[in-house]
């Protein structure tokens, strides 16, 4: 019996494959440079540093500022996330989010409530995921120190109202904080459009650069305010034993992900080469297509919104008569599907859902290198599934 060719549609999690040039770079890297950044004078470092602020810059690029030493790199986007967090919150106060979030914001916020250090307020979201900006300016008080929201929701793929957000948090006087994890690199946006003064996202999802690598936007002027919550070496004043305040020297303390972040640099390099805006198109339509495919399908029930242009490439269904994890299970058994069952890590928005009680969702997540054939046949294994549910 011939295996079938694997289909991968969990980008959400991570993107695969990666741009050969991604591989490329890391190869290289790894076999012709070798050194750290920000540590030595010999050529090879110097060629590190070079790549190192390249990549930043292009980071920067695709986050429409100026200044690319507003760029920290971090270990993945949860570590962004908490730096951002912690960093805000070192002396307290009150933090607004939503229920849609994913557990990087959620357990750090959480923890700090938890040790009575912050008052904390959730935000409700609708059947789709989706937040209201009004509830957000009701939540703020005057102790307001943050509000941290999800740019889109990992589960439905809804693109949330960040731009009508951000304007009210500015205006309020606190700071707000955009997790980009299932959109940058995937949506064509600047930090201008969210009014955003802090975003984390990772490097290796939507920006198509390997695991182990997270971006920290900082606007400036805001770094003044944030706490540092890991210190060591950078490379620079080490006549200090105290560390440096600027950026981004600030929040990359110890060694950096070289390797990563030369393929992060490849990554970001592809995707300004293609464009972002017509990436987003392409992936748009093969989802607009998938749940055409899916809604015609007995037995399944779809998440999220209802038009393409207000999802990123996520869509979540549950077939009747199938736990998630099951169905999960057949697509990769006998279809060679690759997608995610489960709560994904952001249990708050299943109560809004009513998926939490059978355990969540089977998401499916498409990225720049699917085909309309690939998802022809994951809509057709769905369908197969669902016919074999109503069998029995």
């Amino acid at each position: 019996m011939t295996t079938p060719p694997r289909i991968y549609l969990d980008n959400a999690a991570t993107s695969w494959p990666k741009p050969e040039s991604v591989y490329r770079a890391v190869d290289r890297y790894q076999r012709e440079v070798g050194a750290p950044a920000g540590r030595s004078g010999y050529t090879e470092a110097s060629e590190v540093s070079r790549l190192v602020e390249q990549a930043r810059m292009a980071v920067a690029r695709i986050l429409g500022v100026k200044d690319s030493a507003c760029i920290a790199f971090c270990h993945n986007g949860t570590d962004a996330l908490n730096a951002a967090i912690h960093g805000a919150l070192r002396d307290g106060g009150h933090v607004v989010t939503s229920d849609a979030e994913h557990n990087s914001v959620l357990r750090p916020l959480a923890l700090l409530a938890a040790q009575g250090r912050i008052s904390l307020n959730h935000v409700p979201c609708d059947s789709a995921g989706r937040i209201d900006p009004a509830d957000v300016r009701r939540a703020l008080r005057p102790g307001t120190r943050l509000v941290a929201i999800q740019h889109a929701s990992n589960v439905t793929g809804t693109i949330q109202p960040l731009a009508e957000v951000g304007k009210a948090v500015r205006s309020h006087g606190a700071l707000f904080l955009v997790d980009a994890a299932q959109t940058l690199g995937h949506l064509p946006f600047t930090v201008d459009d969210l009014h955003c003064d802090l975003l984390a996202a990772p490097g290796h999802k939507g920006l198509m650069g390997p695991l182990g690598t997270g971006v920290l936007y900082v606007r400036p002027g805001v770094e003044a305010h944030l706490q540092s919550f890991r210190q060591g070496g950078t490379g620079t004043n080490s006549e200090s034993d105290e560390h440096p305040g600027d950026m981004p020297d600030k929040f990359e303390a110890g060694n950096l992900n070289v390797p990563g972040i030369a393929g992060l640099r490849a990554g970001c390099d592809f995707l300004l080469e293609r464009g972002i805006a017509r990436l987003h198109t392409t992936i748009s339509g093969l989802v607009e297509h998938f749940c055409r495919r899916l809604q015609q399908i007995d037995g399944v029930k779809l998440y999220g919104s209802d038009g393409a242009e207000d999802r990123v490439g996520v869509v979540s269904l549950n077939i009747q008569g199938y736990d998630p994890q099951d169905v999960a299970a057949s697509l990769d058994t006998a279809y060679r599907i690759q997608v995610r069952a489960g709560l994904h890590c952001a249990a708050r928005i299943h109560h809004a859902l009513h998926t939490f009680e059978r355990g969540g969702t089977v998401r499916f997540s498409v990225g720049p290198f699917n085909t309309a054939e690939e998802i022809a046949v994951a809509a057709e294994a769905v369908g197969e599934i669902a016919a074999a549910a109503r069998v029995l």
